[in-house]
């Protein structure tokens, strides 16, 4: 099998185009990288890294989530420091505004109205950053504010205006960048781009993991970690992995039947199809949704108990800290909530219904109209039920590994959470297209007979 796999490698490179796309993806994701390396002028990023270093806390909550997504860019005060996260917020606003606008969903169905909303996410895009850029400067002139427990000062200049002007306006080109080398990759690359910055930010922490595990393992004597321990993780990630792929991966086909049709001169024979039901529709936007959420209950809660002086105040809002109990009950029941929530405005059967009647489809002992749709309503509901069930568990262990084993945050969140969901949903995606090249080819694939192995 390592054989069959080295000799795949190789043949990669012997495709021309293929070489150069492998080439061209790997020189732009080093750029990329570089956003996340060169510092903001009149900033102290030292300061901030030494925090992120004592705090290991910081990782577990919105702010870690952020700095994990931009490579590492918001502990350095880097120029990548918004990272694309500000595209993907602009994508993520288009497509819920798509499936409730009428305007934007008759545009999006017309010959060139995807290209018309692309060009509206990069406007929303450049819109977004620029005010999240000066609300950035302005958290860096106050840092104590938005990172607990901080002291010192971040800003060395004196012309604060200019400061702030500065600031916006260069980290709204970190990311316009960021989001135009993505576009190249797609374009000209391998691998969808902006999933693939994304990815190279994740996997940019394992130093800090391997850190974490050699500090757990090898470092202290009087550590509480021993090698049973290491064999127990090593078998989790392997547990974890293989799920995430096999969930990923699952989906249930629905049979088709279209009927034979005449068109002018020409008679179309009937053909049987499927319609592809995902287990795990939604993907990872559930967990971002209930992480970005939660980060507000506590410092409400924590205000409201220093204001009026009361104890079941303060004790909530405790409780609503990462790790801790009440905090993981409400985090799971939100991503089971953001879970339908995704599915409801992004799934709709009744356009799919329509479009099967219109085109002469229709599934077997199900009749053509309302009753599919509420066919395929009652068979999606019952699938991102299970969907729901998995992104909890996926979400909560690297919590319940951080906040209750006292395992490394670095090291906890390769176990799940939103980092293994995107890697190995960005690593899959990235082996579809090669194995489309080799094939084409004629070599043989990653997998075997050229089919993803898994795929319900």
């Amino acid at each position: 099998m390592l054989k069959n796999i080295v000799n795949t490698f190789a043949n990669c490179f012997k495709i021309p185009e293929l070489r150069s796309r492998i080439f061209f993806t790997l020189i732009v994701l080093g750029i990329c990288r570089l956003a996340a390396i060169i510092p903001l002028p009149g900033l102290d990023s030292s300061l901030l890294q030494q925090y992120f270093d004592s705090h290991a806390d910081v990782g577990g909550g919105l702010l870690g989530m952020y700095s994990m997504f931009t490579g590492g860019a918001l502990e350095r005060c880097a120029v990548g420091t918004l990272g694309i996260m500000p595209y993907i917020s602009a994508t993520i606003v288009l497509q819920l505004l798509t499936a409730v606008v009428g305007k934007l969903s008759r545009l999006a169905r017309e010959a060139g109205g995807r290209i018309k909303i692309i060009q509206y996410g990069r406007v929303l895009t450049v819109l977004l950053c620029l005010g999240q850029g000066f609300v950035m400067a302005l958290a860096f002139e106050h840092p104590g504010k938005l990172f607990s427990g901080f002291e010192g000062n971040l800003v060395l200049v004196d012309n604060l205006w200019w400061y702030r002007i500065q600031t916006a306006i260069l980290l709204t080109t970190g990311t316009v960048m960021l989001m135009w080398l993505g576009e190249q990759i797609t374009e000209r690359g391998i691998g969808n781009g902006i999933s693939l910055i994304i990815t190279i930010g994740i996997l940019s922490r394992i130093p800090l993991a391997a850190q974490g595990v050699k500090d757990m393992f090898f470092t202290s004597a009087d550590s509480q970690f021993n090698m049973g321990h290491m064999v127990l993780m090593i078998v989790l990630m392997v547990v974890v992995v293989a799920s995430v792929i096999a969930i990923t991966q699952a989906q249930r086909k629905i049979p088709v039947q279209y009927a034979q049709r005449t068109v002018g001169r020409k008679s179309y024979a009937g053909t049987t199809s499927f319609l592809p039901l995902r287990v795990n529709y939604a993907g990872v936007m559930p967990i971002i949704f209930a992480q970005a959420l939660l980060m507000f209950p506590a410092t409400i809660f924590t205000y409201l108990g220093s204001a009026f002086e009361v104890k079941l105040f303060n004790e909530i809002a405790r409780q609503l800290h990462s790790g801790q109990l009440l905090y993981l009950i409400v985090y799971a029941a939100m991503v089971i909530f953001f879970t339908y929530f995704w599915v409801a405005t992004q799934f709709n059967e009744l356009q799919i219904s329509d479009d099967l009647k219109k085109n002469g489809g229709y599934i077997p002992g199900v009749r053509p109209g309302q009753v599919t749709c509420d066919f395929l309503h009652h068979a999606m509901s019952r699938l991102t039920l299970a969907g729901a069930i998995f992104l909890t568990i996926i979400a909560i262990i690297p919590m319940t590994m951080y906040g209750y084993f006292k395992i490394d945050y670095n090291v906890a969140s390769f176990f799940g959470g939103t980092s293994i969901l995107i890697l190995v949903g960005v690593v899959l995606d990235t082996m579809r297209q090669i194995e489309s090249h080799l094939m084409m080819r004629h070599y043989d694939g990653f997998l075997k007979k050229g089919r993803i192995r898994g795929r319900f």
